[in-house]
Order: C-alpha cells, then structure tokens, then sequence
C-alpha cells in the first residue's frame, strides 16, 4: 500500500485551493473605458484572458492528477476490502471445522 497517497492527494487539494483563489483574485474581465481607444481595451481584455487562461490549465491539470490519486486510493481501498472479506471467510470456516465440545458439568454435592 502507498503510504503517500493521502499525503498527495492532500497536497493536490490545496493546490487546487490555491489556483482557484488565484482565479477569483483576477476578478471579472475588465470592462472597456470609454476613454480609452479600443486597441487600448482589447490589449487590457487580452491580458486578462491570457492570465485567466493559464490559471485554467493549470487548474485542469491538477484537476487531473488529484483524479488520478483518488483512483488509486480507492483501488487500494477495494484491494483492502477483498483482503477483507478473505479473511472473514477463512476465519469463519475454521470456526465452522471445529469439533463442537460438550461443556463439561461441575458435579454436584450432595
């Protein structure tokens, strides 16, 4: 069993915790100013996607490997239930094979 495992698959959590904070802080995507002329707006626009888009990735990609850890941490979970349940069985057939005892009687006084 990989020990590590739980470690991981918190440690990609917060991660993920992280990036989606990162996101938030970007906010919403800017509004144009009418001040400013439309190259100025669609380079503030772009800037903003491009930053939103990179933390998406890499949410994605996280996303991915926390998937992946929480497939093999419930594959060690049904390898330990298998275990399990072999166990039982052996247990309760060893228990069945006995050779059933007569429980002895104290004599009594007279």
């Amino acid at each position: 069993m990989n020990v590590g495992t739980g470690k991981i698959i918190y440690d990609l959590r917060k991660k993920i915790q992280e990036i989606q904070a990162d996101l938030d802080q970007l906010g919403p995507s800017p509004s144009n100013i009418p001040e400013m002329n439309d190259s100025t707006n669609l380079l503030r626009s772009n800037e903003y996607l491009l930053k939103a888009n990179d933390k998406k990735t890499e949410l994605l990609s996280v996303y991915g490997q926390y998937s992946e850890s929480l497939e093999v941490l419930l594959s060690l979970v049904f390898d330990i239930q298998m275990d399990l349940k072999e166990i039982l069985k052996e247990q309760s057939s060893m228990i069945s094979n006995q050779p059933k005892t007569k429980p002895k009687t104290k004599p009594g006084k007279k």
